[in-house]
């Protein structure tokens, strides 16, 4: 039997965990054409969550549009990447592409391409002497005009929409502003896997995108939906788990659904058919998965600078809600004074190695957690 646990990319169909109140949340915004922001951490399936409300929505009545904005890095290549998902969303032959294109995008030059397998895709570029803003216009007027042209409502998702703080002036946020929010039919879904900066961007009284979109914190998943979904997949596969170890699993990965699903993939492949999963198993799963990493964790630890580590080794070791700024917790780890602490903090927020929780700051990659308690603390 195949190993029903997925993880790395999108989760889709039974390999998706529950999540139904959410599905339910998003559907219900995006019907109702709602601007709305979502952010969570790091591979908690933000993406998966968003494909699964937006395969939700009937066609006939809907357009949607997916797009990733990890890869731009200013107002043309924000404009053009837009442009592309929204041609490709309404289109599938050549004609039809150049033809949606031409008539939303004419701005933007747009020329028929293939791909490498062969398939038609639409391309774009900018007119000589043309400024991007009359460009950017167009792109961003474009799903209000699809929405009156086709009688239908339009749903754009703009995953990573942190990446426009990247870029060298804020003139898309200020763009999106003042368009997206007089449009009618069109609903904005904002994704974002750095907390602090998504936050920002919309609830920090200076930025323009500030309070423009409603705002929705997603978490992990609940033990309560872990234990029907992994007892069954291994119950199935003839591999007993019991709820105590499916418990003992989601302890170790906070129910976070990229590493539940990574453990379990793990602890699925050594499981011996007919034998139950037993605490002692999970615990080998734990050090194969380690093992795994083992290079990749050392090379990053190696790039960090001392107080750096002082700083990760207390987060791994001292309970939840511990503050790293105190007397208690530099002293502890000889981190020398307030501010050598606040420092090696700033550092590590700023490569997404930590994130603020409650006050306090928390590691977010699980596994790394676990290799710096049980390899760097001895």
């Amino acid at each position: 039997m195949t190993n029903p646990f997925q993880y790395g990319g999108i989760v889709e169909g039974a390999a998706f965990c529950n999540r139904k109140q959410e599905l339910a949340d998003l559907t219900a915004a995006m019907e109702s054409s709602a601007k709305l922001f979502l952010y969570s951490e790091r591979r908690l399936g933000k993406t998966s969550l968003v494909k699964h409300a937006l395969h939700a929505l009937p066609r006939k009545h809907f357009t949607t549009a997916y797009v990733d904005l990890s890869p731009t890095d200013g107002e043309a290549s924000f404009a053009t990447k837009t442009a592309r998902a929204i041609t490709a969303s309404m289109s599938s032959t050549a004609s039809q592409l150049l033809e949606t294109a031409a008539q939303f995008f004419s701005r933007l030059a747009p020329s028929i391409t293939t791909d490498a397998e062969g398939r038609p895709m639409i391309t774009f570029g900018t007119s000589a002497g043309v400024l991007p803003e009359p460009e950017l216009e167009e792109v961003l007027a474009a799903p209000a005009r699809i929405a009156a042209h086709g009688k239908r409502r339009v749903v754009v998702v703009f995953d990573e929409a942190q990446q426009v703080m990247e870029y060298p002036n804020d003139l898309v946020e200020r763009r999106l502003r003042s368009i997206i929010q007089k449009q009618q039919n069109v609903s904005y879904v904002f994704l974002g896997s750095r907390k602090h900066l998504i936050q920002k961007m919309f609830l920090d009284r200076a930025r323009p995108l500030y309070r423009s979109a409603g705002h929705y914190p997603l978490g992990p998943i609940e033990v309560k939906h872990w234990l029907p979904f992994i007892g069954k997949k291994f119950r199935d596969g003839g591999k007993p788990i019991d709820d105590e170890a499916i418990r003992a699993v989601c302890k170790l990965t906070e129910g976070h659904p990229f590493y539940t699903q990574h453990l379990c993939h793990a602890l699925w492949e050594i499981a011996e058919p007919g034998a139950p999963v037993t605490q002692a198993l999970i615990a080998h799963a734990v050090n194969v998965l380690l093992d795994r990493e083992s290079y990749a964790f050392t090379a990053l630890w190696e790039s960090l600078t001392i107080n750096q580590k002082r700083a990760l080794k207390g987060l791994a070791s001292e309970p939840a809600g511990v503050r790293p700024f105190t007397g208690d917790f530099v002293r502890r780890y000889g981190m020398g004074s307030a501010s050598n602490a606040q420092r090696a903090v700033e550092g590590l927020l700023a490569r997404d190695l930590i994130d603020r929780n409650n006050g306090s700051f928390v590691i977010t990659e699980r596994f790394f957690r676990i290799w710096i308690a049980q390899r760097q603390l001895q």
